[in-house]
């Protein structure tokens, strides 16, 4: 295992702006200490909940920029729909949010090949009418972001050690 550090003033710093913020600095502690990117070949150097928490970066981040159906055009289908990241959520307290991972990944199931599919711009944005299932679903995320979030920045608050080792 790759050993995962954060300075205590930066973390001071960063509970002290938000949420958001606080679990940021744990994503990037996370992403230096793996080299930057997330991939095969490092994901195994982290535990489960430092691997939950890059997907959980990566579902944030897609679905709040585009919704589910540029989180799975971009490639990210694989990453969170075929991995653990409901079940994780799950014991993390966040059970309403598993159950809109499990609903997307019944779309992802039935519409994935199409939605990965290379296109261009205006075709990308075509997709978006022609799969209005994943609307609600958007909605659904963007409207219960900053609850998830708070939840999320609660489980690591409580266990920090899982995350990061905290360097004075």
């Amino acid at each position: 295992m790759i050993e995962v550090t954060i300075q205590d003033e930066v973390l001071r710093t960063a509970a002290g702006e938000g949420m958001d913020a606080f679990v940021g600095a744990f994503v990037k502690a996370i992403k230096e200490a793996i080299g930057g990117e997330l991939n095969a070949e490092n994901m195994g150097q982290l535990n489960s909940d430092q691997v939950t928490l890059l997907a959980w970066d990566v579902l944030h981040e897609e679905v709040m920029d585009g919704g589910f159906v540029q989180l799975i055009h971009n490639g990210y289908g694989p990453f969170i729909f075929k991995n653990p990241l409901a079940k994780a959520l799950k014991l993390w307290g966040l059970r309403d949010l598993s159950k809109l991972i499990y609903d997307a990944h019944t779309l992802y199931n039935k519409y994935g090949e199409a939605l990965e599919r290379d296109c261009s711009d205006e075709e990308f944005m075509a997709l978006f009418e022609q799969y209005p299932e994943f609307d609600d679903m958007d909605d659904t995320f963007v409207e219960e972001e900053e609850a998830w979030t708070e939840q999320i920045a609660r489980y690591v608050d409580e266990h920090i050690e899982r995350f990061a080792v905290v360097k004075e």
